[in-house]
């Protein structure tokens, strides 16, 4: 059977600061697309995965652009509606040595925030798909959306697709009138892989490690084992368990690695240091769209699987924009320790 991946979210304008600088400096600003799921559906694509990605757009020369950025990567777009009146923006101010990236969000009554249940038919959707994507961006950004999400966890699981989550914690998203911790355990008890960083688990359902501090910049895969075990209790009908590990020395240089628990085994994957990051912003969807390649592909094998996902994530951060812009070939040059940056040619 083939394979076909359906990821569900908001995809935005995004306009970024130049060269670092400040929003108080700019006079004009980089323009792009970007939003988790449509991150992952681009990356699962470039690997030559079938994707299709589902959102609300408006029907105007933004939302027909939007569908011209995603065909371009060779995404889906035949499950995508319409109507609404705007699409969301996000601002970047990318950070610099000790001072880091900020992001403000103008995206307040997007078309997709304003989306209610019944508009998408999900069974058509699912229809010949083999794995459904979802993030704990969407539910954030309404309740009409939170209300949609779980209509589609629910169809998914009737109709047998695997379902992941990138936990993906946002506070300033949270506006609606319910919190995290109130939303997403009845939408993560649907999912057999739950992504999270390392303080997702805190911020959403209260899990902490029991040992290790984020704020120190350093972080050790064995700190984060517990909160696998603790995800794992908390919901049970998990396949699989993931962290990120992220260690922040500087806002150019970050440790990057992670770790997998399938409920018996823990899995480590090597550590990188990026040391002159590109682009951070996408660098957890990087790794949920490798993440589900490796599980896809090397089924039975979860440390290739987690290998392919750190080492395609690293590789994002040498590049501009949400997307991962890399091939299958060049991560498994990397994985193979070939981190040497020579010209190829």
């Amino acid at each position: 059977m083939k394979n076909k991946i359906i990821t569900f979210g908001e995809i935005m304008l995004r306009l970024a600061t130049p060269e670092h600088q400040r929003f108080s400096q700019v006079t004009s600003f980089c323009a792009s697309y970007g939003g988790g799921e449509a991150n992952v559906a681009v990356s699962l694509a470039n690997y030559g995965l079938e994707t299709d990605y589902v959102t609300r757009l408006p029907s105007n020369d933004l939302g027909k652009a939007v569908v011209m950025e995603l065909k371009k990567h060779s995404v889906g777009t035949g499950k995508i509606i319409f109507g609404g009146e705007r699409l969301g923006i996000y601002y970047l101010e990318t950070g610099a040595v000790s001072r880091p990236s900020k992001v403000v969000y103008d995206r307040a009554h997007s078309s997709i925030s304003e989306i209610k249940p019944g508009m998408i038919n999900w069974e058509d959707v699912f229809g010949d798909a083999t794995w459904f994507h979802w993030t704990g961006i969407t539910p954030a950004i309404s309740q009409g959306a939170a209300e949609v999400c779980l209509e589609a966890v629910k169809a998914a699981k009737k109709k047998g697709l695997t379902v992941s989550c990138d936990l993906n914690f946002r506070k300033n998203l949270w506006k609606w009138g319910k919190t995290a911790g109130e939303i997403m355990p009845g939408l993560v008890e649907y999912c057999d892989v739950i992504l999270g960083n390392e303080e997702d688990a805190e911020k959403v359902f209260d899990i902490k490690p029991d040992k290790g501090d984020v704020s120190t910049g350093k972080v050790e895969s064995s700190e984060y084992e517990s909160v696998c075990k603790k995800l794992k209790a908390r919901f049970p009908q998990a396949k699989k368990i993931i962290i990120t590990l992220r260690g922040s020395v500087s806002a150019d240089h970050n440790s990057w690695s992670g770790i997998l628990f399938d409920g018996e085994k823990f899995y480590t994957a090597p550590v990188y240091q990026i040391t002159h990051i590109v682009d951070r912003v996408g660098g957890g969807d990087s790794f949920m769209g490798g993440l589900i390649y490796g599980l896809i592909t090397y089924s039975g094998d979860d440390q290739k699987a987690l290998n392919f996902a750190v080492a395609a994530s690293c590789l994002k951060h040498t590049i501009h924009g949400d997307f991962n812009l890399v091939t299958v070939a060049e991560v498994e040059q990397l994985m193979k320790g070939d981190a040497s940056g020579r010209v190829v040619r």
